[in-house]
């Protein structure tokens, strides 16, 4: 048994450093078997999120043919492919890297109780995240359900080195046949939108590692202040890398933790939204009804309205507030949104047009290329009241104040909208290359007409809420 081969399967943990079960697996020195499955759960992604995963599944594919092995892919239910495999190659253990999300769970839970009920390894390790979220408990012994208290506990918490890059790997003496990327199609639903975005996206674990270098070299210094101005370049950008797992969490840690300690001033401020991505996670594991659900169930007769033709325009960046079409816009281009942004736009669709948190989430879902189940959900129901540490429901952005605060000079709005200019700029016609052909949008039509009134839509909403709490 202890020469027998290992199945690697990989999901979110395309990298080769700072990846604990290949370096487990490395150390071992048994054969090894990477293997990529497009389960059921893999297939349900949307559109953007799953065409680039299947970018950084290339991409490692080519890093691990560089160290000796070949990485198969087998399309069907996780337990029936692996299953076949373990058949084929005589494996006597599978081993993944953990995954928190609600269906990934009952899928690992039941593969890892068949497969050890037929007497093989199944073993699962740690790697998405800093701290296991059950590790985490209040002095009570809870979990928690607010964030400051979340970070005051986990700031000061030893973080393993991160594992190095193994130069070889064993593979196994006979390769089972894989089949084809580029036959699952994974980019079909993007159209022809996947090469626009193609232009932004940093694929692989060589890029990830140089955009943390870019942003610790100068951008960190200014985060603090920086980071809600979307026509600067004041952030990391490694969401995309980090939800595929293309650079390790431990990492981007300790490399956060090197600029704090030499004095760099928003070094503090970057380590802490890493601890909000940690503390998302942290809730999801503990109320994982929060993908899907108001987490705070009060919230379920408040009268959110469901999909709707105003939401249409919202989708389509063609809600007259340019702020808003602007940060919807830059997601269709490219395949990502500023944080501030997408506060300003959860809270028009929640608020402004009284439309369900999950009508923005379920469209974030197939258009971002960082989508991550956890850190999503959490952002949606903050900004709408109906999450954990919410903001209140009473507080509406006003995208037109938002703008004249955050974007003054009006560089990004202009950025991305091409009816404010009078020569716009390849970003802003690459949004209507980028759109279906179906919704007949061209630059040079005129810009619409606001959906709301932003005062009237603010006294609705809170009308709303008012009339709830009555």
């Amino acid at each position: 048994m202890s020469d027998s081969p290992l199945i690697l399967w990989l999901r979110r943990d395309l990298r080769l450093a700072d990846q604990p079960m290949l370096a487990a697996a490395a150390a071992s020195a048994r054969p090894l078997l990477p293997v990529f499955v497009l389960d059921p759960e893999t297939e349900a992604l949307g559109a953007a999120p799953k065409w680039r995963l299947g970018l950084a599944v290339e991409a490692f594919g080519k890093a691990m043919e560089a160290l000796g092995v070949r990485m198969t892919l087998r399309r069907g239910p996780a337990l029936e492919v692996l299953r076949a495999l373990v058949a084929e190659t005589g494996a006597g253990g599978v081993w993944w890297s953990r995954l928190y999300d609600p269906a990934s769970v009952v899928r690992d839970t039941v593969v890892k109780a068949a497969l050890k009920a037929e007497g093989l390894e199944a073993r699962s390790f740690a790697g998405h995240l800093l701290h296991e979220p059950w590790a985490v408990e209040t002095g009570q012994g809870g979990f928690y359900r607010v964030f400051t208290p979340y970070w005051k506990a986990t700031r000061g918490l030893p973080v393993a080195a991160p594992s190095v890059a193994p130069t070889r790997l064993r593979g196994v003496d006979r390769w089972p046949a894989s089949e084809r990327l580029d036959d699952w199609r994974l980019g079909a639903a993007m159209n022809r939108g996947a090469a626009v975005v193609a232009r932004y996206q940093a694929v692989g674990e060589a890029a990830a590692r140089d955009r943390l270098q870019v942003f610790l070299e100068g951008p960190v210094d200014r985060y603090s202040e920086m980071r809600d101005y979307p026509a600067v370049a004041g952030t990391s950008r490694l969401s995309e890398n980090l939800t595929c797992g293309e650079i390790g969490i431990r990492e981007v840690w300790h490399a956060g933790l090197r600029a704090r300690d030499e004095g760099r001033a928003g070094a503090e401020s970057f380590l802490r939204e890493l601890a909000w991505r940690e503390f998302s996670y942290h809730l999801m594991h503990h109320t994982p009804g929060i993908v899907s659900e108001n987490w705070r169930r009060e919230w379920d007769a408040f009268p959110w309205r469901g999909d709707n033709g105003e939401a249409e325009r919202w989708r389509r960046g063609m809600t007259g507030e340019p702020f808003v079409d602007a940060a919807m816009r830059e997601m269709f281009v490219t395949g990502t949104m500023h944080n501030r942004a997408r506060m300003i736009a959860a809270s028009y669709l929640t608020k402004h047009l009284m439309s369900h948190w999950r009508v923005g989430q379920d469209w974030f879902a197939d258009c971002l290329t960082d989508w991550d189940p956890a850190a999503n959900a959490m952002g949606w129901q903050w900004v709408a009241g109906s999450g954990p540490d919410s903001a209140p429901f009473f507080r509406i952005f006003n995208p037109a104040g938002q703008a004249e605060k955050f974007d003054a000079e009006g560089r990004y709005r202009r950025r991305f909208l091409a009816e404010l200019s009078t020569a716009p700029g390849p970003e802003a016609m690459a949004f209507f290359e980028a759109v279906p052909r179906a919704w007949r949008l061209a630059p040079g039509q005129a810009y619409p007409a606001p959906v709301v009134d932003l005062a009237e839509g603010r006294a609705r909403a809170l009308a709303a809420y008012g009339a709830g709490r009555a």
